[in-house]
């Protein structure tokens, strides 16, 4: 059985050894994509669009966004997003009638599938949009409206 001190120990070194390697988390954070601050405190569609570096989206059938019809918690919503398209850079969702718009944004490369889910969190029933920016500069998008029963922003 191992001492306390001699557990501290070797949690100290195995951290000296992932920070020398480049593998702590929060260093892998600072050499990824900066934070866009503007684009998470825009309100709109439009305004998060702008700060993002696209155009005005287009609705495409090669956007498929998932999400309950009825979401009975609107704290912890389930949706989707996900495109056969080549060449998209990043997947986006936005929710229509949040505070901010912008939920989530998801860099991808040629490397994996662009498909991800995650829970958002929706203040009242909207509609929420799945945008894949494309590499040429191009944004397509699908809407889906989802009602929420029980609001997630203090509802």
């Amino acid at each position: 059985m191992q001492s306390r001190r001699k557990v501290l120990s070797h949690s100290a070194r195995v951290a000296a050894l992932l920070a020398g390697a480049g593998l702590l988390p929060a260093l892998a954070r600072a050499q990824g994509t900066p934070w866009n601050a503007a684009a998470f405190e825009g309100k709109n569609m439009a305004d998060v669009m702008k700060a993002l570096g696209a155009g005005a989206p287009a609705a495409s059938a090669d956007v498929t966004i998932t999400g309950p019809d009825i979401a009975e918690n609107g704290a912890v919503v389930p949706v989707g997003a996900s495109t056969t398209l080549p060449g998209v850079k990043r997947l986006v969702l936005l929710v229509e009638k949040n505070p901010n718009a912008l939920s989530a944004l998801f860099d991808v490369t040629d490397a994996i599938e662009p498909n991800v889910s995650t829970r958002v969190k929706m203040g009242q029933s909207s509609n929420v949009y799945a945008v894949a920016l494309m590499g040429d500069g191009k944004a397509l998008y699908a809407q889906k409206e989802i009602k929420v029963t029980l609001g997630g922003c203090g509802g």
